[in-house]
């Protein structure tokens, strides 16, 4: 399979994929915001509590799957792994595989998993390109502290190897 991280599109891709997908755990995490307010009858209801927190991804590896016919073609895969950190510190790692459903138009289905201290999250998106300036990915269930996780992970690339991730954690 030729090299496609020189094509912007593919890159940006290859970043989104990383998203995958939401970040947490043992890191200094934003407050969360919950309240217990009163309803229309006068009961206290608690507040779904979300939190709201940035990670930065930086790649550690890649590489292209190249299945069936030569060259991009369906079920072809890209495969990454990345470092997440927060404030300059390694606080976990993140891993996608995105597999082509469509040529042409390119569009690919990818599923991340998320691991930091004090368990772990998938998320999953389908990505079409040409790519947007970011890629909302759904999270979509996780162990350990996440076990009840939703939300959205916003990925924003950051040059070929680095990816940004603003997690919007619902439990």
């Amino acid at each position: 399979m030729p090299n496609t991280l020189k094509n912007p599109k593919v890159r940006y891709l290859s970043a989104a994929a990383l998203m995958a997908t939401a970040i947490a755990g043992g890191l200094a995490l934003a407050p969360l915001a919950s309240a217990d307010t009163p309803d229309s009858a006068g009961t206290h209801t608690a507040v779904q509590r979300t939190q709201v927190f940035e990670l930065v991804g930086k790649q550690t590896a890649i590489a292209e799957v190249d299945l069936g016919q030569a060259g991009v073609s369906l079920g072809d895969q890209r495969v990454v792994h990345e470092d997440l950190y927060r404030d300059g510190k390694k606080v976990g790692d993140h891993s996608v595989i995105c597999t082509y459903t469509s040529v042409t138009p390119a569009a690919l289905q990818c599923v991340g998993t998320f691991s930091l201290p004090e368990g772990q999250f998938a998320a999953q998106a389908l990505l079409h390109l040409p790519a947007p300036s970011y890629v909302d990915v759904g999270i979509t269930g996780g162990s350990g502290d996440y076990s009840k996780a939703r939300g959205f992970v916003r990925t924003v690339p950051a040059g070929e190897t680095e990816r940004h991730f603003t997690v919007h954690l619902k439990r």
